[in-house]
């Protein structure tokens, strides 16, 4: 089957080939077919974007525009043209026009599931989440599970537990998980029905938090969680698609035109071909199946372009580790403050390369997570006894988050040609406890950003939404500044990491969509490329306030304006 076959492929085919139900596809309503040929652009028209401060990033480096030129089909026809007879004109009035922001590692299912579930992010103690849980509690009695988000025990001074959800939610089954999704703590109720007890054993990648009766106090870490969130009731196909419907509006209004969405599973994907065929995604998505996903599918979900790049399958991702907060990131050493822990891999060498191996061979881009500087360290021996016997074009394999490494792993990326998938954000959200957890002679391979680009290494950047915040110009702040939105610490947290200002516009437009293997057709706003792009209230190379504060008046995606959000 070839990328043009599976461009055709029908909604009601590619359920079938999925396996979907035929009651589901039957209760959507929706039976439009993926088109035959590009998309159709809204318009006949061209557009002349005049009197901007326009940058955009190239192989040369930063360049700079004062007028924009779009074609009849949504793409750039010229920068600075001489000649636009004809072109409706449209005045930026001196804004600030960059290309459309690609996060290159969100998860778009649960950012927009957190839209209508528990929020806790944000939350500065157990009573206050409490507080958050039980006005939740009265506004949705109708739902048999309670489902949340957000919580961060750095600073609470300890672990939320199920006696600590009881007080406020007894009789149903409640399930929040912390905000790096690494961990969950579960009430009585939701315990209670999935069997877990003090005699439940620790699953192989997981952990139980346990008191020193050794009772489970309700906090499940990595492949724990597993034991409770079988029994949430699955989501439906409509489900899915209001998700992502929720999530694309929020994220295009922060200015973001294209993702990498980071762990699709094999219930979701019909999801995306579903909306990308049927017109109603305005936002494009490059879309990791997870492990799951690819064994259920093989080739026949892989595919380069669904409705003039508004869908992409070519990347599979896995997971070697777990996350520094809940200590679950790998390390070669004992936590600092655990030093009984050195994490908790999640899968053993031999196996991560066998899946490597299989993703390689079905002509898949390998993206694995790594936080710690052993999964780390898994990941770059794997990819080294893989593509250096592999037979196939290399695909710009990733390495997810590549957080803490041991300096003398740093050169391999480059050696190896990977792309450094990171997000800047995570530097200063953790930057309070990332010591604590590593002390201070690991952080010199810690969110080193600097030390990697002057290898050479190409770094893609993302927030990891909604564990960290999904506004591009928080990334930007966080990469330039090293500080936090209170521009805390002074001076900046190892601030000899920082990105310059352009360094870090790339690393979330052209590095972003090359780590996608779409810097062809997104990226920049060069001829020939969708005009994917953002008009803000200031200049972020001559800023008038603190970065993370720029806003986004306006975004367009493949010519056609789908937000605005202020006035020129």
């Amino acid at each position: 089957m070839t990328d043009s076959d599976r461009a055709r492929l029908s909604r009601a085919q590619f359920l079938r080939l999925t396996g979907a139900a035929v009651s589901i596809a039957t209760a959507s309503g929706l039976v439009a077919a993926c088109s035959t040929s590009p998309r159709p652009h809204p318009g006949t028209e061209r557009i002349l974007l005049d009197k901007v401060r326009g940058y955009t990033c190239t192989a040369s480096g930063l360049h700079r525009f004062s007028s924009l030129l779009i074609d009849a089909h949504g793409r750039v026809e010229a920068l600075d043209p001489a000649g636009t007879a004809g072109a409706r004109r449209i005045d930026g009035h001196g804004k600030a026009c960059l290309p459309g922001f690609h996060d290159a590692h969100g998860h778009l299912w649960s950012f927009g599931a957190a839209a209508t579930q528990i929020d806790l992010a944000g939350v500065r103690s157990v009573d206050d989440a409490l507080r958050v849980i039980a006005t939740y509690t009265r506004e949705h009695r109708d739902r048999p599970w309670l489902l949340g988000r957000g919580w961060n025990d750095v600073g609470w001074g300890r672990l939320p537990s199920a006696a600590d959800l009881d007080q406020v939610v007894e009789e149903r089954p409640l399930w929040l998980l912390r905000v790096d999704s690494h961990a969950g703590v579960a009430n009585t109720a939701a315990l209670r029905l999935a069997g877990i007890t003090a005699s439940t054993p620790d699953p192989v990648g997981g952990q139980i938090i346990r008191d020193g009766d050794g009772r489970p106090t309700g906090v499940l870490v990595d492949a724990a969680k597993k034991l409770i969130e079988q029994h949430i009731p699955a989501p439906t196909l409509l489900d899915y698609e209001d998700r992502l419907l929720t999530a694309q509006q929020r994220l295009n209004a922060a200015g973001l035109t294209s993702i990498s969405e980071a762990s699709t599973a094999p219930d979701q994907l019909p999801a995306l071909f579903d909306l990308a065929s049927t017109g109603r995604m305005t936002l494009r998505i490059n879309a990791f199946l997870n492990w799951d996903a690819f064994v259920r599918f093989g080739t026949h979900a892989r595919t380069d372009s669904v409705a003039d790049d508004m869908l992409r399958v070519r990347t599979v991702k896995l997971i070697a580790d777990g996350a520094l907060g809940s200590h679950g990131a790998a390390l070669l050493d004992p936590y600092t403050d655990r030093p009984t822990s050195r994490g908790l891999p999640q899968l053993q060498p031999t196996e991560l390369t066998s899946r490597v191996r299989q993703i390689v061979d079905a002509g898949y881009q390998s993206a694995i997570h790594a936080i710690g500087d052993h999964a780390n360290r898994m990941a770059l021996d794997t990819y080294t006894d893989v593509l250096g016997s592999a037979r196939v074009p290399r695909l710009r394999h990733r390495i997810e988050h590549a957080q803490v490494l041991a300096p003398p792993d740093l050169p391999r990326l480059a050696q190896l040609g990977l792309i450094a998938s990171m997000q800047p954000s995570h530097a200063t959200d953790d930057m309070n406890m990332a010591e604590t957890r590593l002390g201070a002679a690991r952080l010199t391979g810690a969110y080193a950003w600097r030390s990697l680009l002057d290898l050479g290494v190409t770094i893609a950047a993302g927030s990891d939404f909604p564990v960290s915040s999904h506004r591009p110009f928080d990334g930007l702040h966080a990469a330039v500044t090293r500080t936090d939105r209170d521009g805390q610490p002074a001076g900046g947290w190892h601030r000899e990491q920082a990105m310059t200002v352009a360094e870090a516009l790339r690393a979330y437009t052209l590095d972003a969509a090359y780590a996608a293997h779409q810097e062809r057709v997104l990226g920049s706003l060069t001829p020939g490329k969708h005009a994917d792009f953002v008009l803000l209230d200031q200049d972020p190379f001559w800023p008038q306030k603190p970065l993370w504060q720029t806003e986004v008046l306006q975004t367009w995606v493949g010519g056609r304006r789908i937000g605005e959000y202020g006035q020129l």
